[in-house]
Parts: C-alpha cells; sequence; structure tokens
C-alpha cells in the first residue's frame, strides 16, 4: 500500500510539474502577445527601430547578470564564432522584430498574429533546403494551403485586389519578418552552438542591439519622431521587461521543461492571445478574410503536423 502512495504521489507530482511547464509556455506567448499590442498602440508615436533596439538592449541589460557563470564559455564562443552569432542574433532578434514593428505601422495586430502563424511552416520549409529534413506530400500541401491562407488575408479575400497588387505594405512587412525569423531558427539549429541556452540567447539579443543601433541612428537623424512621449516610455516599458526580458526568460525556462518542440507547439496561442487583446485594447474587429484565412492556415498545420514523412516519423520512435 505505501508503494502504491508512493507511485500514485510520484505521477501527481510529475503532472503537476507538466501543468505548471506548460502554464509557464502559456504565460510567455501571452506577454509576447501583449507586445504586437504595445507596438501596434505606439506606431503613430514611436518609431519601430526605435521601439526594437531599446527592447533588445533592455532585454540584454536585465539577463545579463543573471548567467554570470556562463561568462567564461561566452567569451570564448564570442572569440571563436563571433560573426556568425551577430548574423544570426541579427536576424532573429532585430531584423525580425524591426520589420513587423515597420509592418504594424500600416497592418493591423489580428492580421500580424494570424501571419506569425506562419513561421513553423516557413521554418519546415527552409529547414527542407538548408538541413535536408524530410518534408513529405502532406507536407508540401498543407504548406500550399496555408500560403494561400496568407494570400487571403493579404487580399482581403479580393481576387481583384491581387489583380490590381493592392496590397497593404505593411503585412508584407511582416511576412518578411516571419521569414527572417524562420531563417533564423534554422541557422540557429545548423550552429549548434555549445554553451548554456539562456546564456546563448543573451549573446543573441547582444548581437541584435549592435545590429538594430545602425537602423535607431538613422531614425535619430531622419524621423520626426524620435521623442519618447509618455505613451511611448509605457509601451518601451512593456516590450522591454514583461514582453522581452521575463518573456525570454519564461521561454527558455518552457523548453527546458517541456522539450523544443512541445514548447514550439504553444506558438499558435500567441495567435489567439493576439486577436483577443487587439479586440479588447484596441478595438479590432475580427473579419470574414482574417477567418478564411486562418482556415487555410489551420488546415494546412493539421496536415503538417499530423501527417509526418514517413522518414521523420521513424527517426521519432528510434
Amino acid at each position: 500500500m505505501a508503494v502504491h502512495r508512493d507511485t500514485v504521489g510520484t505521477e501527481q507530482a510529475a503532472g503537476g510539474s507538466l501543468a505548471a511547464a506548460y502554464s509557464v509556455g502559456v504565460f510567455c506567448w501571452l506577454l509576447s502577445a501583449g507586445v504586437y499590442i504595445a507596438a501596434k498602440w505606439v506606431s503613430s508615436e514611436m518609431p519601430p527601430w526605435a521601439l526594437c533596439f531599446w527592447r533588445v538592449l533592455i532585454a540584454w541589460a536585465i539577463l545579463m547578470p543573471i548567467v554570470y557563470r556562463h561568462f567564461g564559455a561566452m567569451v570564448a564562443l564570442v572569440r571563436a564564432r563571433g560573426l556568425e552569432l551577430l548574423a544570426i542574433g541579427g536576424m532573429g532578434l532585430a531584423i525580425c522584430q524591426g520589420l513587423i514593428f515597420v509592418g504594424l505601422e500600416h497592418a493591423d495586430a489580428t492580421t500580424a498574429g494570424i501571419i506569425i502563424a506562419l513561421i513553423p511552416i516557413i521554418t519546415m520549409i527552409l529547414a527542407r533546403f538548408i538541413l535536408a529534413e524530410p518534408m513529405g506530400r502532406w507536407q508540401v500541401i498543407g504548406s500550399i494551403l496555408a500560403f494561400l491562407g496568407i494570400v487571403v488575408i493579404i487580399v482581403k479575400a479580393s481576387p481583384a485586389a491581387l489583380l490590381r497588387l493592392d496590397l497593404n505594405p505593411g503585412e508584407l512587412w511582416i511576412v518578411a519578418g516571419a521569414f527572417c525569423f524562420s531563417l533564423y531558427t534554422v541557422l540557429l539549429r545548423r550552429a549548434k552552438f555549445d554553451v548554456n541556452r539562456l546564456a546563448l540567447l543573451v549573446l543573441l539579443l547582444g548581437a541584435a542591439v549592435l545590429t538594430a543601433l545602425p537602423f535607431y541612428l538613422f531614425e535619430l537623424v531622419s524621423d520626426e519622431r524620435s521623442t519618447l512621449n509618455t505613451s511611448g516610455l509605457i509601451a518601451l516599458g512593456y516590450v522591454a521587461i514583461p514582453g522581452g526580458a521575463v518573456m525570454y526568460y519564461l521561454f527558455n525556462r518552457s523548453i527546458e521543461a517541456l522539450g523544443a518542440a512541445r514548447a514550439g507547439v504553444l506558438l499558435y496561442i500567441q495567435t489567439i492571445f493576439i486577436a483577443v487583446l487587439a479586440y479588447l485594447f484596441l478595438g479590432e474587429q475580427l473579419q470574414r478574410y482574417h477567418l478564411e484565412g486562418a482556415a487555410l492556415i489551420v488546415a494546412g498545420l493539421l496536415l503538417i503536423i499530423l501527417l509526418k514523412p514517413a522518414a521523420r516519423a521513424e527517426a521519432t520512435k528510434a
């Protein structure tokens, strides 16, 4: 009987730990969704690259002391592969964010959230060509469906708009941002940097600071909105601390507890959070073309996730 109690207690503890890990992951993406709302809220008042630069700089400064035990390994990695870190971190944590913030000047946050759901699909396609990862017939079909979903959203379900090339430039910037983050993910996977995960994140944030700095300085010279006002400071405080340092830290913890695959799947919850928050704080409404495009994307995602290539399935079993 005592053994049975111990077993039940262990299972309950494991279940509780798993539930806590998922809670951390969900909260992480809620904080991330808030970044889109804050960026859209101040898009008419605060330059996108200023928001990007200060976000990564403050997040880097907050997280840096936490990884002090890994400073030796971090310095060694910078000396050995500094340019690679700069290229990858700059691509994923600066260029990607900057493009999305630029896009939010013209596109609504709800649309941005749906487009961002494309990241795993673009990542899979890039991994096929860069990492030679298997991609089966259903993955191809799913990718085509998801792409059509984005087309439906961008042209607002109007074929005439596509023929006239009457497209929202903001949505195209956000698609470009999603592509940059997918490329970052694949390049990071290929690089296999041998250092603590959180320490690596701090190094990549440092690379993002250096990458975003020239764009920020250009804005200071040319953009009349370079002075931060109250709303800009509030938005910056959110995207840099709860939506920056805290979100990055929680995501790192969720990966450690759940593994990269299960933690990454929670990304799709962000799209729902963005739509709800955009409705509550920005007054945005879901349009019919949002639902039609999202339906195609979800159908594509289901094909990709549920019908895996044979080679990948066998590798997973092994």
